[in-house]
């Protein structure tokens, strides 16, 4: 695997990935960036969010269960000096389906956070995590 970042001006950047896709970054303005991207560290959560949420929703449907949308809100604290490491993430999920059985979604969010999502597992080094679920029924 592998990403080149690229400086653009001011505190913007753009990343591209080895598959080849783009993804800008910029700094707050406090620190010369202009906002006009996601910061690195929100990218870094954002990876870690939609690591789990794809390991959800491919159990959940390895199990049969009628998923229809999967939500995951990350909630994140971090360390007030530098390196300002995330000191504590908290992951919702939220579940949509059809007669979702409630072992099988906490099972599932229980295999990601402990054996599939590499990105929050890599954040649980430095980080407590916590995890908080519920299921809605849709028609």
């Amino acid at each position: 695997m592998e990403c080149t970042i690229k400086w653009l001006d001011g505190m913007s950047f753009v990343a591209e990935t080895g598959t080849g896709h783009l993804v800008t970054m910029d700094g707050a303005p406090e620190a010369g960036g202009r906002n006009l991207a996601p910061r690195p560290m929100e990218l870094l959560l954002a990876g870690a969010g939609g690591c789990t949420a794809y390991d959800v929703v491919l159990i959940l449907k390895r199990s049969r269960q009628d998923v229809r949308d999967c939500t995951v809100k990350l909630l994140a604290e971090r360390a007030e000096a530098d390196p300002k490491v995330f000191t504590r993430v908290r992951f919702v999920y939220t579940v949509s389906g059809r007669n979702l059985n409630a072992d099988k979604v906490e099972r599932a969010i229980h295999l990601s956070a402990e054996k599939y999502c590499s990105a929050s597992i890599m954040l649980g080094k430095t980080a407590d995590i916590s995890h908080d679920w519920e299921i809605v029924e849709v028609d």
